[in-house]
């Protein structure tokens, strides 16, 4: 069964039809700056397990080697592509039709986290990426 998502004002869609590949929390600060949040929460899913539905998302590249997909009509930011992880594209976990179903795995670039917000759950927390320099 395919999972759906798609922006605040619902012009862009998605479908995604294959697993995930991880799922993460991060806590970078370009992700936050991005969000406008305390932390993102991203999965990846291979490119050709997904595919646009609605119309085609505006793009960002938000530093070399990386781009932000974002809703050109309310401004929603709904998915990350960077040269780093080639064949997969990252979406945002509160973009999906039903968010509630989303469980992260880990939280990535906890080196980064605000002091400020509290943070109970057990997940492995990794100083950088994935596996200290690789995810999201």
């Amino acid at each position: 069964m395919a999972e759906r998502g798609h922006c605040l004002c619902g012009a862009i869609r998605w479908e995604i039809t294959g697993p995930r590949l991880w799922s993460a929390y991060c806590h970078c600060e370009s992700c936050r700056r991005n969000c406008a949040a305390p932390v993102a929460a991203f999965f990846g899913v291979r490119n050709g397990d997904w595919r646009w539905t609605g119309q085609v998302p505006a793009t960002y590249a938000s530093a070399p080697g990386v781009t932000r997909f974002f809703c050109a009509t309310c401004g929603t930011p709904v998915a990350y592509a960077s040269e780093k992880y080639r064949g997969e594209m990252h979406f945002y976990a509160a973009g999906l039709d039903d968010p509630a179903d989303y469980r992260p795995g880990f939280h990535v670039h906890h080196a980064e986290h605000l002091s400020w917000m509290m943070i109970s759950d057990d997940l492995p927390r990794h100083p950088h990426g994935g596996n200290d320099g690789e995810n999201a």
